[in-house]
């Protein structure tokens, strides 16, 4: 029995675009997807996906059908028959591309813009980072209206807030400082500087960043985000996490000849274990700024041998009274030692 050939041409529509719609959701191509932007990034690439292998698969369907039904047969020896062409084919294949494209470049917009792509500054003064003066300031165009000798704030590049979101501020803050070939990550609400990115679970982040010698990347695969951050030009990255985990943190963009090694972590805790880190971190600080403030105070030389060793008393076993005693000592050999010279 011969199946009419417009019957066959819908089912094998049918099962190309249910092919299709299977192996665009069920891909496994991309990592696991740690931040609620990631939803968006992967919806983009599961559409382009479906239509890729859609195209795929018709278009080299149509090359084997062809090259087995107009193969050259035994005993064939003139040429094919001459087709100088056909309008409404060639129509088709550029409008369906076309509107595909469109269609794509349309989603893209608005992807984009839901994340905050498009307009990172509108979140007025969370937006807005104070550049240092010095090199690289020079490089950064101010704001129209700002005083260019008073005011060097400039609008920083990147992911903002979404359009929810924006005028409000991120409940976490990091300054993030890209250099050859390290990350450096500042909690200027905490006072705290770490060479890991920490962050809470389900809590939005911003990132400011800036580099201090050449163009780097910020690139976290599992939030589907990557900006650059530029020398004397500040960027920025707003998402929300929403998994707990380790990830890895990379730069993204050729910083030289170690550029492979610029690899660190961004640690995403609970709540409760985030508060624990900053408080961890702070003590650490400060009994480090501390230990700084008794080497810069203390001079040995102006000390004896007994008031040196007093601290580390109780480390080294030694009894207080033992101390008592080496002071009495010291003492009665120094009143010798003053009675001899006046002889």
């Amino acid at each position: 029995m011969n199946i009419p050939s417009s019957i066959l041409t819908l089912l094998l529509g049918i099962g190309l675009t249910l092919v299709s719609l299977w192996y665009g959701q069920n891909h496994g191509l991309m990592p696991v997807a740690a931040s609620e932007e990631a939803a968006h990034i992967d919806g983009l690439f599961n559409a382009m996906m479906t239509i890729s292998v859609g195209l795929f698969l018709l278009v080299q369907g149509v090359i084997v059908y062809s090259a087995i039904k107009f193969r050259r047969r035994p005993g064939e020896l003139g040429d094919g028959a001459a087709i100088e062409g056909n309008v409404p084919l060639e129509i088709l294949w550029t409008a369906i591309p076309a509107a595909i494209v469109l269609w794509i470049s349309i989603y893209s917009f608005e992807i984009y813009n839901e994340m905050g792509g498009f307009d990172p500054a509108a979140n007025g003064a969370h937006a807005m980072h104070s550049m240092p003066s010095g090199k690289g300031s020079a490089m950064a165009a101010t704001m129209p209206g700002m005083n260019d000798a008073k005011d060097n704030r400039i609008a920083a590049l990147g992911v903002g807030a979404s359009p929810a979101n924006q005028g409000k501020a991120a409940a976490v803050n990091v300054n993030v400082l890209g250099l050859q070939y390290a990350w450096i990550f500042t909690y200027p609400e905490a006072n705290v500087t770490s060479g890991e990115l920490h962050v809470p679970v389900g809590k939005e982040v911003q990132l400011n960043m800036n580099a201090q010698d050449v163009i780097h990347a910020v690139w976290i695969p599992q939030l589907r985000l990557k900006q650059d951050v530029i020398p004397g030009t500040p960027t920025q990255l707003r998402f929300t996490t929403n998994k707990v985990g380790n990830y890895p943190l990379r730069c993204a963009e050729l910083c030289g000849g170690y550029h492979g090694s610029m690899v660190t972590r961004m640690i995403v805790h609970t709540p409760e274990e985030y508060d624990t880190w900053i408080a961890s971190q702070q003590q650490a600080t400060q009994a480090q700024a501390e230990v700084v403030k008794q080497t810069i105070a203390m001079n040995p030389a102006n000390l004896s041998t007994s008031n040196y060793l007093a601290p580390y008393a109780k480390e080294m076993g030694v009894k207080p009274d033992t101390i008592a005693h080496l002071h009495h000592e010291m003492s009665e050999m120094n009143m010798s030692s003053i009675a001899s010279a006046t002889k």
